[in-house]
Order: C-alpha cells, then structure tokens, then sequence
C-alpha cells in the first residue's frame, strides 16, 4: 500500500538548489543498467582505491543503481561509502558478480575497523564461486565490518559472510558488531570471527556459527542453542519499528522518498511477500544540500520553510546549531554525511514533534568543547508519540579521530516513545596521529543519556567514555544487542572511581527506574594502566520490573591485574588477565 498523505506537510516549491533534474552532487555516482560494465567497475574500483585506506578521510561517495541487471559486477565500498538501489523493492536492482562487498586489511583480512560504510535496497547475485581458502561451490558475498555499518533492504542470493576468510593462518581476521535488518538472504550467514551482531526482521535459511553476542529480533528461521553454549538472544517479534527512508527512481526519472509505516510486532523483512504500507514524498518537499555551499544559516533556512533536507556525502561545518521542529521531517544522509560544530555548540537540536526520521548522518564534535552533539526534544518533554514516533536510523556520535575534539554527551533523548535503529556513539580509541586522543585530549563524559520513556533501542554500540557510556533515567526503555568497549585509557584507578567502587558501569539504569528491558548485552575491557578494574559492567536498581537476559563480559586484552570483576550489581564472575576471558549471566 502506498500512501501520498502528508499530514501537515504542504507540497512546497522547488528550491534554488533542487533543479530538475534533480542535482545530488559530483559524489553521488549515478549508474544505470545501460552503461558499460567495465566503465561501472573502473569507476568503483578508483574509489574503493581512495576510500579503502581513508579511515579518517574527508572524502565523502554514495553510489545510485538505477533499476535493472548489473552482471559481472564487483562493488567492494572503503570507508564512507554507501550504494543504495533505487527500485521500489530490493529485487528490482540485482549486481551480479562479486556482489556489494566489504573486505578486511590485507594480508589477514582484519576487519575491526571497518566503519562508517552501509548498503541498502537492492538484491545481489554474487558468483565468486570456489575463492582460496573457502568452502568450495559456494556463492559468497563478503561483509566483513563492525560497528557504523548497516546492510538494509538486502536480498542476498547465496552466502552471507561477516568476516574475512581471505585467511592466512595467523588470527587476524576479526571484525567486531555489525547490523542486518529488513533483508532476506536465501542460504547461510557464515559469521566465523564476528564477535558480536545484531539482526532484525530478517530472514536467513541458516545461521550455524557465534562468538560472543549474536541477537535476532523480529527475525524468521532463528538459530537456537542454550545460552551460552550457543550465543544466541532469540526475540520472537520486533515490538515496535518504522524502516529506515530511502530514495527510488520511477520509470519517468523522477525521484522520491519512500517512508514506511509504523509496525508492531512484526517478523521478517518488510517488503517479502506483501506490498508495503509506505508514504511517498516527491523530491520537490527536500532540501538538497551541499558542503561545498551550504552553511547552518541555509540549512536552518530550509528547516525552518518546512522542507525535508538530504545531506548529499561531504562534511558541514556549523557555526551554530541546526534546529529540526516541524513534525514527520525526514533529513536523510548519504554517503555518510558528516556534521561537525566549529564554535563549541550543540550541532542539532530536536523539537518534541512526532514523526521526525533522522538517517545516516555522522555528528562529529569539534576543536572545542559541545555540551552535546545531539538532542532530541527538550528538557521536560512530555508529548505521547506512541503512534508516530521519532527514529534515528544509522546514526554515528564521534569524538575525536579526524582531529582533536571535545564534548560533555554524545547523545540525549529527552522524548517519549524514541526508536534507534543501529546507533554508535564513540569516544576515538585510535586516530588520524596518535597526538588527536587522549584521556584529555578528546574528553567526553558519557555516550547516551535517555530521559525520555519508552524508548527502545535495536543495535545499540556505546564505546570509550569517561565516565558512564549509557545512564538510562527514563521508564519502560528496552534495548536488543548492546556492545560496549569500556575506555581503555584510563590513566590510574584513583582517576576512575564513584561511590566508592571502581569505574564506572557501562550501562546504568538509574534508582527511579521500576521497569526496563534489555536483551544480548556484552561489555568488554582492555585497559592500558596495570591495576585499573571495573567493578561492575551493569548497575541497576532493586526494582522486579527490571529484566535482563544473557549478559556478557569479555577481557579483550590489557596490562595485568585488570578486568571487570562482575556483571551486575555484584553479581557474575570476573573476568581478569584472560582467567576467564568471558563471564556469563
């Protein structure tokens, strides 16, 4: 079903920078099916050869497939690289070939920096029959990524792999949380040496293999196995999602954006085996802008007019802060777009109105210091938006890693009734020169801060804070899959204590909380220092509405005499110098 009901949204003139045809830009690469193959992969290959090694980069692509039939094709994406198919259903784009892949760092195939790279609405036909080094006869598409990645809308028509397995024997093929949602993937994921993944509304023929964290919601033909035997969280329905926005093309050339429906306690992709309840914008309502022309005072400008806005691939620089208060706006990233605060200030800010669709975007502190990067709805929000809910979909919060940079939060939720889907908030652990990080040279005190209640969260990745990565204070929150690496660089325990106890919990559900859900939580350590612990990953309060499954402690690596000495609240057993290296609850 396909719906054209705008609610309050006016069909507004085109804008100064929305021509027709439509102008996405010089690093959004257009294909159509007519062009010649060898030009297509000569041109993803030149890309690929910029992007692979360009962690920190500035250079921004996304690739548009037209509909119809690509063959003999091969689209290995680097970092800061989406392709997006634009029929109306995945199977109406297919690349046959190699399919849509991502590979880890050669010699050994190392994946657990392949960030900020996604791929969405399309089908892919991959024939790499027989490579070195894998199971012979069979057709595989090579995903091996971790966390800031998304694979959405997907059909695979062979095999699904989540790591590497250009294997040479020495160990380093990791790659460490990823995210599948909405797809269908006709035979197996082989998820080898990946750590931790979150999957739903999917639809996979089999899934044999786990490391630590693998959690399936919403998804048809689960895995299944006692925990922790078998690393699976299994929840049967999704409770509430709405997918992600995405661009189509229709068969005139005419672009728009397709938003689907809210459902409840749905299994399986969206789009399989019935039609799809969708509203459909016309490309008139956005905004497109650009980084090379675009500042805060357009951008604010056009939100203001009540336009959508797509964020063509670039980095913004903002001397103030966006403000988003218009209800069911979509603001829509490509190529992971990236915005970065120049002066110290909040770079968005979103009003307490219903049905706002934030997708894509990476919100980057800046040189000096943000009280946030991010907040949706304002202190004391109160609105109901249990029908029309706010969504942020692929969203990254980053502190330091390009250069040096500062915030005090990465992310707060002061709205009710809030959906993320697949969000990273990351303190840099690692950077562009050594010099960019640093106990105090990107401090950022906590990660995620939910005030709002009854927000859930699907693939929720917090990483390296200061302090707490996660304070949950609001009621009825739910999180499925929840990764955290604590920060590793503290620089002595005395410089890390509260309360008396040692370090501070990754995930803390304040004392007023009476109810909260969460499911598939893993929390890991590597701590530089000797002697620094944590004395709990999880601190909740006394409360039986609170309800936890399978927990997770992992010592990654570190000095001696450093761990997590329980799960929660005391409870659990430690994990220290690899005796064990993980502890299950």
């Amino acid at each position: 079903m396909t719906s054209n009901n705008q609610g309050d949204q006016a069909v507004l003139p085109p804008t100064p920078n929305n021509p027709n045809p439509v102008d996405f830009g010089p690093n959004v690469i257009i294909f159509d099916p007519s062009m010649d193959v060898g030009s297509i992969q000569s041109r993803v290959n030149d890309i690929l050869t910029q992007q692979k090694p360009n962690q920190f980069g500035e250079a921004r692509y996304a690739f548009f497939f037209k509909p119809g039939s690509y063959n003999n094709l091969n689209v290995e994406i680097g970092y800061y690289t989406t392709v997006h198919g634009l029929g109306h259903s995945p199977d109406e784009v297919t690349i046959t070939g190699g399919g849509v892949q991502s590979g880890g760092i050669p010699p050994n195939g190392l994946a657990l920096n392949n960030f900020w790279r996604g791929v969405e609405n399309l089908a892919v036909h991959p024939t790499n029959d027989g490579q070195p080094q894998t199971p012979k006869n069979l057709n595989i598409n090579l995903w091996a990524v971790s966390q800031a990645t998304y694979m959405r809308r997907v059909h695979v028509k062979g095999v699904l792999f989540l790591s590497d397995f250009h294997y040479d024997g020495t160990g380093g093929n990791y790659s460490s949380g990823g995210f599948l949602a909405d797809s269908l993937v006709d035979t197996s994921v082989i998820s080898r040496t990946q750590q931790q993944w979150m999957s739903r509304n999917t639809n996979v023929a089999e899934w044999p293999e786990g490391v630590w964290n693998m959690v399936f919601v919403g998804c048809e033909n689960t895995p299944s196995g006692p925990w922790p035997q078998r690393p699976y969280t299994v929840v049967n329905t999704t409770p509430l999602i709405r997918e992600k926005p995405y661009l189509v093309i229709d068969k005139d050339g005419k672009y728009s954006v397709r938003v689907p429906h809210l459902r409840r306690d749905s299994k399986g992709p969206s789009w399989s085996g019935s039609n799809e309840a969708v509203t459909s914008l016309p490309i008139n309502q956005f905004y497109i802008a650009h980084s090379n022309r675009d500042n805060a005072d357009t951008l604010n400008a056009a939100l203001q007019q009540g336009h959508h806005l797509i964020l063509t691939p670039g980095i913004y620089r903002l001397d103030k802060t966006l403000h988003v208060r218009h209800p069911n706006k979509v603001i829509l990233g490509l190529g992971m777009a990236t915005l970065t605060p120049t002066t110290g200030t909040p770079i968005m800010k979103v009003a307490d109105v219903p049905g706002i669709s934030l997708s894509g975007i990476i919100f980057d502190a800046g040189p000096t210091n943000s009280p946030i990067l991010l907040e949706v709805g304002q202190p004391g929000s109160s609105a109901d938006h249990s029908t029309n809910p706010i969504a942020l979909f692929d969203i990254v919060g980053r502190v330091g890693g390009p250069s040096v940079a500062s915030a005090t939060v990465c992310l707060t939720i002061n709205s009710h009734h809030v959906l993320l889907d697949n969000v990273w908030l990351w303190r840099a652990d690692h950077a562009e020169k050594s010099e960019y990080v640093g106990w105090d040279t990107n401090p950022c005190q906590n990660g995620l801060i939910v005030n709002g209640n009854d927000m859930t969260a699907y693939g929720l990745f917090v990483e390296h804070f200061l302090q707490y990565q996660t304070i949950w204070n609001g009621e009825r929150g739910s999180t499925y899959m929840y990764q955290s690496e604590i920060p590793y660089d503290v620089p002595s325990q005395d410089r890390w204590m509260q309360n008396g106890e040692k370090g501070y919990p990754s995930y803390k559900i304040s004392n007023n909380v009476t109810t909260h859900t969460g499911r598939g939580m893993g929390i890991y350590c590597n701590f530089l220092k000797d002697g620094v612990q944590l004395d709990n990953a999880i601190e909740t309060p006394n409360a039986s509405g609170i309800d936890l499954q399978h927990l997770i402690t992992v010592w990654l690596d570190g000095k001696p005499w450093t761990g997590i000495n329980h799960i929660v609240n005391g409870r659990g057993g430690a994990v220290l110098n690899r005796q064990p290296m993980t502890a299950t609850l």
